[in-house]
């Protein structure tokens, strides 16, 4: 067997610019109904065409008065108005208050003409028509004022704007039933090996399930892309371009496996022969026999097999390069301080990453194997030691970075 193996690696920062050089943000845009707007990015000025609320209204229980008519009103000296007519939520008021009267109105619905505040029910008691005020009101006490939340012409949302349940409720308020946003990159997603069979089917003498297709689609749809998953590729070079013919009208082509060193690691081939390698190997661990380039134009990630090795990578590198390309914000993952469990004696000259459990309070290490997805699915984040350094001891407060 003919072995190739890595002789040169790029330093872990060198490698993230060439990645986060060659994003390139999605122009396609398109409409979206509201209620799949969630996390999506805006790509125009979304302006409210109405006022919200679209008249005044009342923001109390309680009754439609003329301000004037309960100044000095207090429990020992109540004034007393007639009540002439009630208001619910969504009809309209069938006649105006005149001076001495007022109007039930319940909370949310359209202030009657005449009437310029509300008193609280609680500050008064009525018998039949006649409503004893204990306390003196404002003008515009207890009114919600017509645009007082949106004013007609305003932005709602402005193109950039990631929406969230808040966002889209704004927009859902001046009665907008869509919005422009930016399309969702496309990743193809391609497993390779002779050996990778699909989960659901039996296993032949040698063979193991497809793992990154799935860490690969769950990443891809968490961060902002489409994924679109091709039939597993055997490791030859027609095969492999054959893959490559049916993904390339994609934004992104992600591969796993075929990017180590052994003769049948064949992604390298395939790149240079249809397009340009951008580097092959990273000064990283796990996930050092990790390619970038291009075929067409179309971003190419060919990442290591091992399980670990490829949902490490998929966080560190894929991760901001899909975001920047779908427009969110850059990804600031949750953190947490503990200390180190045990001492870590790394590999120099490698930025390494160590999967962590956070037990009582403190980092323990769930690092099994690279080939070993449960050394991340028993994990709760992972911590980063820079290349320069060599022993972590325990005890040392380390930052842990939450999946």
């Amino acid at each position: 067997m003919t072995m190739r193996p890595i002789t040169e690696t790029l330093l872990y920062d060198d490698a993230m610019r060439v990645v986060m050089d060659a994003a390139k943000p999605t122009a396609r845009t398109e409409r979206v109904s509201l209620v799949n707007a969630d996390g999506r990015v805006v790509s125009a000025d979304v302006t409210a065409p109405m006022d919200v609320p679209p008249f005044d209204r009342a923001a109390m229980d309680g009754y439609a008065v003329i301000a004037a008519d309960t100044f000095g009103a207090g429990t020992h000296a109540p004034k007393t108005l007639t009540r002439v007519d009630r208001v619910f939520t969504g009809q309209v008021p069938t006649r105006p208050v005149a001076a001495g009267q007022c109007i039930e109105i319940a909370t949310g619905a359209p202030m009657p003409n005449g009437a310029d505040a509300v008193v609280m029910v609680e500050e008064t008691e009525r018998t039949d028509d006649a409503v004893r005020v204990m306390t003196p009101v404002y003008p515009r006490q207890s009114v919600g004022r017509r645009g007082a939340d949106i004013a007609a012409g305003q932005v709602v949302a402005a193109a950039g704007t990631t929406l969230n349940p808040a966002r889209v409720g704004a927009i859902a308020a001046t009665g907008v039933a869509d919005v422009g946003v930016y399309a969702k990159p496309s990743v193809a997603i391609l497993s390779t090996g002779n050996e990778i069979a699909e989960p659901g089917q039996p296993l032949a003498p040698g063979q193991i399930y497809d793992i990154n297709r799935f860490t690969l689609e769950t990443i891809v749809r968490r961060h902002g892309g489409v994924s679109v998953a091709l039939p597993i590729a055997a490791d030859t070079v027609d095969e492999l371009s054959a893959a490559i013919d049916t993904a390339i009208g994609h934004d992104i082509i992600v591969f796993s496996g075929g990017s180590s060193v052994g003769e049948r690691d064949l992604i390298l081939d395939v790149l240079y022969k249809r397009g340009v390698v951008h580097f092959h190997g990273i000064a990283v661990k796990p996930g050092k026999p990790t390619v970038f380039g291009a075929i067409d134009g179309t971003p190419v990630f060919g990442m290591p097999g091992y399980p670990t090795s490829c949902l490490s990578n998929a966080y560190m590198l894929l991760v901001p390069f899909l975001r920047k390309v779908a427009r969110l914000p850059e990804w600031s993952p949750r953190t947490v301080d503990a200390p180190l469990a045990r001492r870590i004696v790394s590999t120099t000259g490698r930025h390494q990453f160590y999967t962590v459990r956070l037990v009582d309070g403190v980092a323990e290490l769930a690092f099994k194997a690279s080939g070993d997805i449960t050394s991340m699915a028993n994990a709760d984040g992972y911590i980063e030691i820079p290349a320069q350094t060599d022993v972590v001891e325990a005890g040392t407060m380390v930052t842990v970075k939450l999946f």
